[in-house]
């Protein structure tokens, strides 16, 4: 598209900068290629994102749609000038959920509001965006950025995404043939993913940007404060979708804001619990960090935080080694962390 006579004076006095949208939208091209795939019918810069949908083997198409931001992890990104990899959550926090009632992702869309359009800045973002889709297989059909002088700083920015996946009727995770002797597998995370910034920021003083958040620490494997919570949230779509090819899923949860208490419960029916083994957990050093800094309770860190298991699935007992086998192929450390009981709780970490 020709953007060679759109220019106004008037509105860059005002704060908005038409040419640098048009910037960026050039810039960010080439890493919304990347996620193309058999489905996309349009190119970046149209009024509307359109999408081709196979449904070969289908025999009820039901789609699942997911929405959501990456919370004030944005804030530690702004403060590190590190943007290339904070689309990867926002893709993350929404083919998580989806892909917890079986949905494959079919296409994702982001918004960025911004103080001033940093084109530059913008394609980074953009770039994590479409890294997120393409572990996904999601396609990147379309987004938004607006900037907003005067509602934000302008260095400042907030992104957010919606995606949408497909999935046959019939094959809808609802919990219903969940059953006492299930066992409770977990999927470990890379670290915080993108919920309880709001109580890290508390912790570690993050928004005075204190150099303590920038020292290498042995207890983080020599990374810093920043980088250990900057790190991507993991997208487990793929690995979701082989072994609901192999194995009878019971149940899935994206182990996010709320933490176990909160977002295991949702995928355990009525008279069933989670009995957790704590000890079992893998709990990353992340983890020990903000409980020490922040003196914060056991019982509040696995109310608030993922604490090392990015996603929890129910699969029958005599089917446990597969499932394991499975999800360890496709590059994930998954291992036994409880069992499904009888009990009106749904989930107790004992």
């Amino acid at each position: 598209m020709d953007h060679k006579n759109s220019h106004s004076a008037s509105y860059a006095a005002a704060g908005v900068d038409i040419t640098a949208g048009y910037k960026a939208v050039e810039l960010m091209k080439k890493h919304v290629a990347r996620t193309r795939n058999e489905g996309c019918l349009d190119d970046v810069g149209g009024f509307g994102g359109c999408f081709g949908l196979d449904l070969t083997g289908i025999e009820e198409p039901v789609l699942v749609s997911g929405t959501d931001g990456c919370g004030t992890k944005v804030k530690l990104a702004i403060l590190m000038d590190k943007h290339d990899t904070i689309g990867i959550d926002a893709v993350a926090m929404c083919v998580n959920d989806i892909i917890c009632c079986g949905a494959k992702p079919l296409f994702f869309l982001d918004y960025i509001a911004c103080g001033k359009n940093y084109p530059e800045k913008i394609a980074q973002i953009v770039a994590g965006v479409a890294e997120g889709c393409v572990q996904s297989g999601a396609a990147l059909i379309g987004g938004e950025t607006a900037e907003h002088p005067g509602l934000m700083p302008l260095e400042d920015y907030d992104l957010a995404g919606f995606a949408v996946g497909v999935v046959d009727k019939k094959k809808i995770l609802d919990n219903t043939k969940m059953a006492e002797g299930d066992v409770v597998i977990a999927l470990a995370s890379t670290g915080i993913h993108s919920n309880g910034f709001s109580l890290c920021r508390r912790v570690f003083n993050i928004d005075n940007n204190p150099p303590h958040l920038y020292t290498p620490r042995e207890a983080l494997n020599g990374r810093s404060i920043a980088e250990a919570l900057l790190e991507p949230t993991r997208i487990y779509v793929k690995s979701i979708l082989a072994l609901l090819n192999k194995v009878d899923v019971k149940g899935i949860s994206h182990i996010t804001g709320g933490g176990f208490y909160e977002n295991i419960p949702r995928s355990i029916p009525d008279g069933l619990c989670a009995k957790i083994d704590k000890a079992s957990v893998k709990v990353l050093p992340v983890f020990d960090l903000i409980a020490s800094w922040g003196n914060i309770p056991e019982r509040d860190m696995f109310n608030t935080y993922n604490m090392g298991v990015g996603m929890s699935v129910v699969v029958p007992a005599a089917q446990v080694e597969t499932a394991l086998e499975i999800l360890k192929a496709n590059g994930e450390d998954a291992y036994v962390i409880g069992q499904i009981i009888k009990g009106e709780e749904k989930v107790i970490l004992e």
